[in-house]
């Protein structure tokens, strides 16, 4: 494997050397070469890097869960907050203490490994209450027209229409708090009466909103309309640290919306948009504040539109010097854009296969995109077992480390899923349960608007009662002077009939301050 005609012994050497860090690191595992794990040639990363972000890629099967699982529990241990997405229903085991066995065991002997088991202080979420977890929900409002038109596929017309609907619910004092609300806006925006409101939002045409009302009617029959609602998550709640002082690890449960991926999806990059909007610059910590998987990240990157990437580009550049960072986990780099791509400075690659001549153009776009190395890495990759990757990180001056080919440590944590019953007692026993287990439907568009159109339609019954017992005496009066009031007149004129447009102008001037994603920002 050699390539610079140096001995073993030297390349060992000269690679580990690379991984000898001053400050707080975590073990990832010890050097491979020639196929021989040198236990004391320790590969690390630097904590103070990891808000610089990272990839972690690998072929199916190669053991990129369990690699989340060591990562997340040293985290922990050092105090840092995580957030993980279980798409599978096995990451939740990190809350129990591993079992011992001679796998564990001999792993851990051969990557010099004192094993213990323990479990790490986790809280369980699950979207809109839908399988186990505290129920995780973001209004429409709150979600934006960006990611919003992700879910909806919307097109680059549809969603800039879609913008223009937010905007005028935001200018009018709308609450868009569910899907209902949001319905019941596009619907008023295209009956007789609201269709002179479109001139006035940019020219949105009765068609397009159409569309997307249709779209929401059809995302709602999939069932989708339970994760949209009240209380709001508050991904404030994704920072906090446990009374000894280790972090919190936040695993969100997706196995029940599996077949929904460009759902849970967008809300992952909602929950992380949502944390760029609120959190302070902070510049470079000793140690992250929160570090944020991204799991399936394909999902979120496929039929994108260029707005859309250039927003996830911008949210993953700067909310480094936030103190969050972020692990895209995908089978290979060239799931995502090549803008994201060149931010992640901490790689964890695991075995990729060449079975197609797709698979082997693939592995050799991976093989550029790691440094110059003494592997030959289209060999090495092909060849890892589950439990090996090539990694390379930046070293605490922020200088790519040497690559290297890694035998990893084993989780302390129970590697596969907990109990169902240990899962709902945890659920139910954590101080947020009370806080957002319940669903609640306050007072917002879709009220506001069905109680105009009744005072409305209640008007002009009215008028047309009044002009009917009018109409007679008028008929036997002397020509009138004056012409009296048309019908519609007297309904467009009448008091109550106008009420719409006093109520939901009150906050006119007051509209909703928006972030990259067009999400909005909260107001503690």
């Amino acid at each position: 494997m050699s390539l610079s005609g140096q001995s073993p012994g030297a390349e060992v050497t000269g690679i580990a050397a690379g991984y000898a860090f001053d400050g707080p690191a975590l073990e990832l595992g010890a050097l491979l070469w020639d196929g021989v794990c040198h236990p004391d040639a320790r590969i690390r990363v630097p904590l103070s890097v990891l808000n610089r972000h990272g990839l972690v890629a690998g072929a199916t099967g190669t053991g990129k869960t369990k690699t989340l699982q060591l990562i997340a529990e040293q985290l922990s241990a050092n105090g840092v907050p995580v957030f993980l997405a279980d798409i599978k229903g096995d990451v939740s085991g990190i809350s129990a203490p591993g079992q011992d066995g001679e796998r564990v065991r001999e792993r851990a002997g051969q990557v010099g490994q004192e094993w213990r088991g323990r479990g790490f202080p986790c809280e369980f979420y699950g979207l809109g209450g839908t399988g186990p977890g505290i129920p995780v929900r973001a209004t429409v409002t709150g979600f934006g027209p960006v990611l919003l038109s992700k879910v909806l596929r919307l097109n680059q017309t549809q969603e800039q229409s879609l913008g223009l609907i937010f905007h005028y619910a935001d200018a009018k004092g709308l609450e868009l708090v569910d899907l209902k609300d949001l319905r019941a806006v596009v619907a008023f925006l295209v009956s007789d009466t609201g269709k002179a409101e479109l001139k006035g939002i940019g020219g949105l045409s009765t068609a397009t909103a159409g569309v997307i009302l249709r779209s929401i009617t059809a995302f709602e029959q999939q069932g989708a309309g339970d994760f949209f609602g009240e209380p709001e998550f508050d991904t404030a709640d994704l920072l906090r640290t446990a009374a000894d002082g280790r972090g919190v690890v936040s695993v969100l449960e997706l196995p029940a919306v599996q077949d929904k991926p460009q759902l849970f999806s967008t809300f992952l990059m909602w929950m992380l948009a949502d944390l760029f909007g609120d959190l302070p610059e902070v510049g470079d910590l000793e140690k992250p504040k929160l570090v944020f998987f991204f799991d399936e990240a394909h999902l979120l990157f496929s039929g994108a539109s260029k707005a859309f990437l250039e927003a996830i580009t911008q949210t993953v550049r700067l909310i480094r010097s936030k103190g969050v960072g972020v692990f895209f986990v995908t089978q290979t780099p060239k799931d995502v854009p090549s803008d994201v791509l060149a931010q992640l400075g901490n790689r964890v690659q695991h075995a990729l296969r060449a079975f197609t001549p797709d698979d082997e153009k693939a592995l050799k776009a991976t093989v550029r995109t790691f440094p110059k190395s003494p592997y030959d890495l289209e060999e090495v990759l092909t060849g890892l077992g589950t439990g090996e990757a090539v990694i390379t990180v930046l070293s605490e001056k922020g200088a790519p480390t040497p690559v290297a080919a890694t035998r990893l440590r084993a989780p302390e944590s129970l590697m596969g899923p907990v109990d169902a019953a240990a899962l709902d007692a945890a659920v139910k026993g954590s101080p947020l349960y009370g806080r957002y287990a319940e669903a609640v439907d306050r007072e917002s568009a879709y009220e506001k608007l069905t109680a105009e159109q009744r005072a409305a339609e209640a008007a002009a019954l009215e008028a047309a009662r009044e002009e009917e017992a009018a109409r007679a005496p008028r008929e036997k009066r002397a020509p009138r002077e004056k012409e009296e009031p048309s019908l519609a007149e007297q309904v467009v004129g009448s008091g109550v009939f106008t009420s719409l447009a006093r109520s939901i102008g009150t906050q006119l001037g007051r509209e909703i301050s928006r972030s990259i994603f067009g999400t909005a920002r909260r107001r503690r």
